[in-house]
């Protein structure tokens, strides 16, 4: 890949505390005093609590002697009351430290509770960029999906109850204290599911590195991603036992975690956020499954150098042809690997309907991924993506 010698650049400091490996979260309790806590509020959800991963937290826990209120309430894109409410659950508690285990919506969640702890009002007066003001409560986070790179991001998405829409608050004061990113937790993750987030993890890393504010550092990690990806997914979710698979995606993930936090990503992100809204709720990583090769089609004429170099990391042969077909190659690669872990081939059966296609398209419009994607985008270009979902 060339360099733009006239690029200049700023890329984010990552402030979290990276810890990565199998049994990695048998460190809990020493990561807990670490960052001061003497007594622990744990946010999750009831799968994971029936998946047996918070009995194993809870006895890490108890032989440490560390003090801790569990509150397992979080559902998909979790409320702004949700949130609201445990706030006030870990405020009764007295605990300093938040750890929030699960997968995305988990982590962000309790990213959001940890700074309503310490800045007041509604999660609702903080929507946008660096508004929250006061520094949260240190938080750990322990990713039990390999997706979302929430464990690195400085994004907390949630669901505005009132409008029914999904929102974020973002910041550096967002970051993790600590990430705890352990393979083993993924081992038993149901193919699905393992399916859905890896993809995310792949559109993290396609959006970043193919956008018009990518650069060098971004770059290299969401490159390596790709790569990682494109060897790992299947192995993953159609042997969830494969430890070096599951090591492979939790890394890829948390790579393109750090690499998107500069860049942002590009419009299957912008649309996925309205489809995931109101009485659509369609889940994050299969919206963004669904959306990432029809996108990629969209854009590789724009950029068929980094379109070209996505192909060869997900092993596509392009030595000798145009660089216009070796960027061609790279969506048509994506939309195998979906078919391949068993992604659904388009959105009606989540209840998409062309009648829908405008207002999704009105939100999607206002997303800041529309910005810097790598192909100007108007309104109709929209639409015709979104069609081309059905």
């Amino acid at each position: 890949m060339r360099i733009d010698s006239a690029q200049a650049f700023n890329f984010l400091p990552v402030p979290t505390d990276i810890h990565f490996g199998y049994g990695m979260l048998r460190s809990l309790p020493r990561q807990v005093r670490t960052v001061g806590g003497g007594s622990v509020f744990v946010v999750t959800d009831p799968g994971v609590r029936a998946a047996g991963i918070v009995d194993r937290l809870v006895t890490l826990l108890d032989d440490e002697s560390v003090h801790f209120t569990i509150y397992d309430a979080v559902t998909p894109d979790s409320g702004s009351t949700l949130i609201a409410d445990a706030v006030a659950e870990l405020k009764s508690s007295g605990a300093g430290v938040v750890v929030g285990i699960g997968g995305g919506s988990a982590l962000d969640t309790a990213k959001a509770v940890a700074a309503l702890a310490t800045n007041p009002g509604s999660p609702l007066d903080y929507v946008g960029l660096n508004k929250v003001a006061v520094r949260p409560l240190p938080f750990i986070a322990v990713p039990t999906t390999a997706g979302t790179g929430s464990e690195v991001s400085l994004w907390s998405v949630f669901t505005d109850d009132a409008r029914r829409l999904k929102v974020a608050i973002g910041g550096v004061l967002l970051y993790p204290a600590i990430a705890l990113c352990d393979p083993e937790l993924t081992l038993d993750l149901p193919p699905a599911l393992t399916a859905s987030t890896g993809m995310d993890a792949l559109a993290h890393a396609i959006e970043c590195y193919t956008n018009n504010a990518c650069q060098p550092i971004s770059a290299a990690l969401a490159l390596r991603a790709i790569e990682l990806i494109g060897s790992h997914l299947r192995g993953a979710a159609l042997n969830g036992r494969n430890r070096e698979s599951r090591y492979a995606m939790m890394l890829a993930s948390t790579m393109a975690g750090v690499a998107m936090n500069p860049t942002r990503l590009g419009l299957a992100h912008a649309l996925a956020m309205p489809l995931g809204s109101w009485d659509l709720k369609i889940p994050h990583g299969i919206a963004v499954a669904v959306m990432l090769p029809i996108v990629m089609q969209f854009n590789c004429a724009a950029v068929p150098e980094r379109f070209g170099a996505v192909s060869r990391a997900l092993g596509e042969p392009v030595d000798g042809v145009s660089p216009r077909d070796a960027a061609a190659r790279a969506a048509a690669a994506v939309r195998r690997l979906a078919d391949d872990v068993g992604i659904p081939k388009g959105l009606s059966a989540f209840g998409l309907a062309e009648e829908q296609v405008p207002a999704v398209v009105e939100e999607a419009m206002k997303s800041g991924n529309v910005a810097v994607n790598p192909r100007r985008t108007s309104t109709e270009d929209m639409a015709g993506i979104l069609r081309s979902a059905l």
